[in-house]
């Protein structure tokens, strides 16, 4: 067969080029990249206005940090150029794929999971323990943070109990719904947790905005979801064989 490729002495076939492929797990991103080459390859762009946005991205605003950049990326200026065309279709497939209410609509689905919060914590494996320090809590006033650092036996102990801000997919699903209908200041007597006796309070809740990041968040998911499917849609054969690809 052809030799197609050598990498310093190794001649690479076909066969053998899709062999060191697979070998070094390359085949799904070689297959995720062309799927998306083929989705965009009739998105419009204007070749300047691509670049331009590439460049503003990396902080590159002088023609001596393009040809900088470019020799550390070991870039010619038409691969550059192709690179930022390439990511500014992307961007735009992904804002008329799933931008606009689309977006709004599973901004609202993810919402109570991207809903942040800032709580201090106790935990114990002793359950007389956890109501005594309770008791503490509620009935003599004592200050949480020192509590948590003298009988709680997680690594919040180091920081007074205090976690976060972290999204409420974060913490234990039975301690995230605490959470999330607590009110600020709010202390919950010991609960069963696995094998811990929790105290926890809600010391602040941060609801989640559909700002410029979280759009971006929430499309990459979108899209990440759809490459995935296409993936799975998509036959890949070989020379003598189909060829299967998981990411």
């Amino acid at each position: 067969m052809t030799v197609i490729l050598q990498i310093g002495k190794e001649r690479l076939e076909a066969s053998a080029l899709i062999e060191k492929l697979r070998q070094y797990q390359l085949m799904p991103k070689l297959v995720q990249e062309m799927i998306i080459d083929q989705a965009i390859s009739d998105i419009a762009c204007d070749p300047p206005v691509a670049m331009q946005t590439y460049c503003a991205s990396r902080g590159i605003f002088s023609q001596e940090q393009q040809q900088l950049w470019c020799q550390q990326q070991q870039m010619d200026p038409g691969q550059m150029m192709t690179a930022a065309i390439r990511e500014f279709r992307l961007a735009k497939f992904q804002e008329e794929t799933w931008g606009g209410a689309p977006l709004d609509s599973y901004f609202l689905q993810r919402k109570t999971q991207l809903d942040r919060v800032r709580y201090s914590l106790i935990r114990t494996k002793n359950a007389s323990l956890a109501q005594e320090v309770y008791f503490r809590l509620s009935d003599d006033g004592a200050a949480f943070a020192d509590l948590a650092r003298e009988y709680s036996e997680g690594q919040e102990a180091k920081t007074g109990g205090l976690i976060g801000p972290v999204e409420l997919s974060v913490p234990h699903p039975v301690l995230a719904r605490m959470l999330m209908v607590s009110k600020p200041e709010q202390l919950w007597a010991p609960t069963q947790i696995g094998e811990w006796m929790v105290i926890a309070r809600l010391d602040q809740f941060l609801p989640a905005q559909l700002d410029d990041a979280m759009r971006q968040r929430l499309m990459s998911e979108k899209f990440q979801e759809w490459v995935q499917k296409q993936i799975q849609n998509t036959s890949v054969r070989g020379p003598d064989e189909e060829l299967t690809v998981s990411m």
